[in-house]
């Protein structure tokens, strides 16, 4: 898995103690390569380091994606257990440096945020939706994966394990209005540009208060989470990654077909 990225496919600003982070493959829907994956861990460590910065908000390009999770193309490559686990080890370590990113983290999400986008979102502190965001976890109609159990349990908190449950099964995408009914987002505006104002706007409404206390906020809110043993998990990971589904799902997908899942 090469770590090589085209420097412009996310974008890093720093204006006045605010970080805006873009993800710029519109093209793409804005999905993330591993390489995207490590640029995002690599930019909340710059953040950690640089006390100048008091917030940071996150957004796709182009106003039709925040991001449409993993890119399914190197998915190909994965023939061994070490694949698929790594991968997962991959994501929740890069997660994991987000939702620990010592400043408060902000999403600003337009159009599709499913897969591992939604992942990234969910490790935001506050999230705001235009009025076109969809939010979702579509797997069991397109790849036939899993999530990782750390997954699992963030998404759990943020929703409840019932609703987390009928969003999987049912593979739907829940549309901007319902988001905010259950607590996925805070805020709903109307279009993509009143969402980058507003976006801004509260990035600095919080950077202007005490940085310690929004850090023991949302490290102890992280603490009250179960912690899941490494490992944990590790069978369904592989149980998804080493099917016949998946290779179906991955086929599927790129030849712009519907999957014949056997559970097998």
């Amino acid at each position: 898995m090469t770590n090589a990225m085209p420097s412009d496919e996310i974008l890093y600003e720093l204006r006045d103690g605010v970080a805006f982070v873009t993800f710029n493959r519109p093209q793409a829907r804005n999905a993330f390569t591993f390489a995207m994956y490590e640029r995002l861990a690599e930019i909340c460590t710059e953040v950690n380091a640089d006390r100048s910065v008091r917030s940071m908000v996150l957004t796709g390009a182009g106003g039709k994606a925040f991001a449409a999770g993993t890119d399914i193309s190197q998915f190909r490559a994965f023939d061994s257990p070490e694949d698929a686990l790594g991968y997962e080890t991959r994501i929740d370590r890069v997660l994991k440096t987000l939702e620990t990113c010592r400043v408060p983290t902000i999403a600003a999400i337009a159009g599709a945020c499913t897969g591992g986008g939604a992942g990234i979102a969910g490790c935001c502190d506050l999230r705001i939706a235009a009025g076109n965001a969809r939010f979702g976890l579509p797997i069991a109609r397109t790849l036939g994966n899993c999530l990782s159990m750390s997954n699992y349990s963030r998404f759990a908190a943020l929703i409840g394990p019932a609703r987390l449950k009928e969003m999987i099964f049912t593979a739907r995408l829940v549309e901007a209005s319902e988001a905010l009914q259950i607590g996925l987002v805070s805020e709903v505006v109307d279009d993509t540009d009143t969402l980058m104002s507003r976006a801004e706007e509260l990035a600095r409404t919080v950077a202007g208060h005490a940085p310690l206390t929004l850090q023991a906020c949302k490290e102890a809110l992280r603490r009250l989470r179960p912690t899941i043993p490494s490992g944990e998990g590790e069978d369904l990971i592989l149980m998804c990654y080493m099917s016949q589904d998946f290779r179906e799902g991955i086929d599927a997908f790129l030849n712009k077909r519907p999957p014949s899942f056997k559970g097998e």
